[in-house]
């Protein structure tokens, strides 16, 4: 993991919450490897705390802070912690997010609930809590972690879409909103990436591999994205070499959302 490290994003502090597994833990990965000093800022005790120690144990200054998103209380304790080991973050990755997938006449009140206090306004709190900081300290990336479902509506994923549409929203008005503040917002919309949830839906299959084969065949390279591959995304919208990129969304899919179908 640490081969070739440049310090891209040395003496800088970056909180990513949802970091204990998946996306997020290749982005807390990539973060360390360019020597920021990561808050993995996730739910799960077990899977945050293993994250933190392995960054430690490769040299990283790294800190578990486990956090809720849905409990405005939760981002406040991980908010100071974060201050106390670290003083003011640099960069906030808002990570954390849940598929919620339902017929929309079906689903139950709340599913819609907890679908948007995690996707949305997990996102919107946890921004909240730390853009008075940034703006106070005149400097901060933000990088809000949307879905191509913002962009392309595939049908029986209502209401998940929603949310990641109305996080590239919130993303493009906070932007405008503190751009002259030293304040960048910016967002990364993964597609279909190899993640242990992706792992996980194949195995629900008769034919694991062969659900991966095609998912694999749904997408230009005829591979689909490594979560690496979102987490040095993530290191060059956070970094000081990418100062004029703001209110923008970069899409990870392949190129399967411009893909044309008959």
């Amino acid at each position: 993991m640490w081969n070739g490290m440049t310090g891209r994003l040395d003496g800088k502090t970056a909180v990513v919450t949802g970091s204990g597994q998946g996306i997020g833990a290749a982005i807390a990965r990539c973060f360390a490897a360019e020597r920021a000093r990561v808050v993995v800022a996730e739910l799960n005790p077990e899977t945050g705390a293993a994250m933190a120690a392995e960054l430690k144990a490769a040299g990283a200054s790294a800190l578990f802070a486990r956090t809720d998103v849905t409990d405005p209380a939760s981002v406040a304790a991980m908010h100071d912690a974060t201050r106390v080991a670290f003083g003011t973050p640099d960069i906030l990755v808002n990570n954390a997010g849940i598929n919620v997938f339902r017929d929309p006449l079906a689903m139950s009140d709340q599913d819609w609930d907890r679908c948007m206090s995690v996707d949305l306004e997990g996102v919107w709190r946890c921004t909240r809590a730390f853009l008075p900081g940034m703006i106070e300290a005149g400097r901060g990336s933000i990088v809000n972690i949307a879905s191509a479902h913002a962009f392309q509506i595939i049908p029986g994923c209502f209401p998940y879409p929603v949310a990641k549409h109305a996080v590239v929203g919130l993303t493009r008005a906070l932007a405008i909103e503190y751009a002259a503040r030293g304040i960048r917002v910016n967002a990364i919309a993964p597609g279909y990436i190899e993640t242990p949830i992706a792992t996980e839906y194949w195995n629900t299959f008769s034919d694991p591999e062969l659900e991966r084969k095609r998912a694999y065949e749904l997408h230009p390279p005829k591979r689909i994205g490594r979560p690496e591959e979102v987490g040095w995304t993530a290191v060059f919208l956070a970094s000081d070499e990418a100062p004029f990129i703001n209110a923008a969304t970069i899409v990870i899919d392949g190129g399967r959302s411009v893909l044309y179908h008959e």
